[in-house]
């Protein structure tokens, strides 16, 4: 499966990162990728009021990106906000194109280090996995690399790849752990983990201000934690082959989940 990583940066103007994942998903065609994932927030960058932004599941904004995945014909991952019903917004996932339409909506809210996601997004209920070419995807965002559960879960219902879009905080120690969470979430699931951040604002003169408006470094993880590409800060397109039969290797040499009690 190759699958691309279209680490973007995106603004408060959903129109113009609009145009950011219609180059993304054309360079990640023209590069042969099966599947193509953008960040969370790729509708607008955190940090600004998101409740004008929402946009339901068959608004302007979600069809067009499922225009853009059906001009390309391959599978299209971008983080956008719908509304929820009692006045907040959820974070979702969009999942579309190449016979695949899903969404999912982001299960564990960010309420560290000083930020209150919760304030303004309503939690979601449930693992989603889709099927590219055979493969299942599963579908997890940002904060949700801190809790294991979720990729066994995902990985326990058959996903041999988590895609995890994000736009992680910056400050002392989050890159390490940006990347220890990574690698780790993949040894535990014995899955390629394939996590796509924002950008660094700082690489295009940016204040990232106090919100959580990402590191860039995305990166591909194998099944036993092995890092397989990753790239620097700025904007860019990382295009990782992943070898699924790695997975089943991994799962009958280290057989987690089959051997966990929890």
């Amino acid at each position: 499966m190759r699958i691309a990583l279209a680490q973007i940066l995106s603004t408060p103007d959903p129109a113009h990162n609009l145009g950011l994942i219609e180059d993304g998903t054309r360079q990640a065609e023209e590069e042969g990728a099966d599947l193509v994932v953008f960040p969370e927030a790729s509708m607008c960058c955190f940090g600004v009021s998101l409740g004008p932004i929402a946009e339901p599941l068959d608004g302007p904004w979600a069809e067009r990106v499922r225009a853009i995945a059906a001009d390309s014909a391959i599978t299209v991952v971008a983080g956008m906000f719908t509304p929820a019903d009692d006045g907040r917004v959820f974070n979702t996932l969009i999942a579309t194109g190449n016979g695949v339409e899903a969404s999912y909506d982001k299960i564990h809210l960010y309420d560290a280090f000083g930020f209150a996601e919760s304030r303004t997004v309503a939690p979601g209920t449930k693992p989603v996995s889709i099927t590219v070419d055979g493969v299942t995807v599963g579908l997890a965002t940002c904060y949700d690399l801190r809790f294991p559960g979720l990729f066994q879960e995902l990985a326990s219902s058959g996903a041999s790849v988590i895609v995890v879009p994000a736009s992680w905080g910056a400050g002392p120690g989050k890159r390490e752990q940006w990347d220890l969470l990574v690698r780790a979430r993949a040894l535990d699931s014995t899955a390629f983990v394939v996590a796509c951040d924002q950008a660094d604002p700082a690489t295009a003169g940016r204040d990232p201000g106090s919100a959580p408006t990402g590191i860039g470094a995305s990166l591909a993880a194998g099944p036993l934690g092995a890092v397989v590409d990753q790239i620097g800060a700025e904007p860019g397109l990382l295009v990782a082959d992943l070898d699924i039969e790695q997975v089943h290797q991994a799962r009958r040499t280290v057989p987690v989940l089959a051997n966990r009690r929890f």
